[in-house]
């Protein structure tokens, strides 16, 4: 029978449209109330916010942010299912507001507990909680599950680099640094983005422009997928605190990819293969030959089980 279900997150990186776009395909009504699509009505507005942070100390756009949650679900009415995405950006009080128009009320945690705490949403505000980071799985009891693959097809393009990364400039950067240098030798085409703030990355450019390509504005998820396209191997390496899988390793099973990662975590999934994914540990890089040879094809019961549709059958229990 079909359901109303709604998915509520800000959806920096358009991943839970896919969602949403999945489930309505699947014969559901389902609805997106993306948190970012409230703006300030006015120079007015925003005026007025301005003055509140300063003063008041508080922040009328992320009070408003949340109203508009309330508001959008009074027109859609009661759901069969809500999903919230990253909770920890709600308040206590406007979530149980939320929980008044559903009978199962759901988190997912996109990131680890370490880095976005949801320790004053623990006491019985959601029906279940789902999260892919296996330490906070063992720690908190939160229901396990992994990101997913939302690419539907497979175009076959012409591979431009041997080796290619996307990510913001943070922590991860001496060790894709590092990564880099000790690959030199094999004389491999690769394109790196590393995208931030002109002011931190200016210093950098000088010393590592001939490893990175340096960028002040991020890619979005069309213009990201298309850069990967043309990479035989991607580069993911896990942020501090971090022990689930990011959507790298989802988006490489889609388009065929090879992978080059330091999350030893992904050793426990049933798609690893050494022939497709290379754990760097104990100072090893990978081989010229993992870098130039073809990507294996997984066995299709297991690619169908990490496929979007398997995931929202999972978490929604269709």
């Amino acid at each position: 029978m079909p359901q109303k279900i709604c998915i509520i997150s800000f959806d920096h990186w358009n991943y839970d449209y896919h969602i949403v776009n999945c489930l309505n395909n699947l014969g559901h009504e389902a609805h997106h109330i993306k948190i970012g699509d409230y703006q300030h009505q006015s120079l007015k507005d925003k005026i007025t916010n301005v003055l509140s942070k300063t003063f008041a100390k508080k922040n009328l756009k992320k009070i408003r942010r949340q109203e508009y949650i309330i508001q959008r679900l009074k027109e859609l009415g009661q759901q069969d299912q809500i999903l919230v995405i990253n909770p920890e950006i709600i308040e206590l009080k406007y979530h149980l507001k939320i929980k008044e128009f559903t009978k199962n009320y759901m988190a997912y945690l996109y990131d680890s507990m370490s880095r976005y705490s949801v320790d004053h949403l623990l006491n019985g505000v959601f029906d279940k909680i789902y999260s892919f980071d296996l330490e906070d799985i063992a720690k908190y009891g939160f229901l396990p599950t992994s990101n997913y693959n939302y690419i539907d097809n497979t175009i076959e393009t012409k591979e431009v680099y041997d080796i290619g990364f996307v990510g913001s400039y943070d922590d991860r950067f001496d060790e894709l640094i590092s990564l880099l240098k000790q690959l030199k030798p094999y004389n491999i085409k690769h394109r790196c983005i590393v995208v931030g703030k002109e002011r931190k990355l200016s210093k950098l450019i000088e010393s590592y422009g001939d490893l990175i390509d340096f960028q002040f504005q991020p890619l979005s998820q069309s213009e990201m997928l298309a850069f990967y396209e043309q990479c035989h191997c991607i580069i993911d390496l896990i942020r501090k605190n971090q022990t689930g899988l990011s959507f790298r390793f989802f988006e490489a099973m889609g388009l065929r990819k090879k992978i080059i990662t330091n999350n030893q975590s992904v050793k426990a999934y049933n798609f690893y293969k050494p022939e497709n994914i290379f754990v760097l540990e104990d100072s090893k890089v990978p081989s010229k030959a993992f870098i130039s040879t073809n990507y294996e094809s997984l066995p299709e019961e297991i690619y169908q089980e990490y496929t979007l549709k398997s995931w929202v059958t999972n978490i929604f229990s269709l």
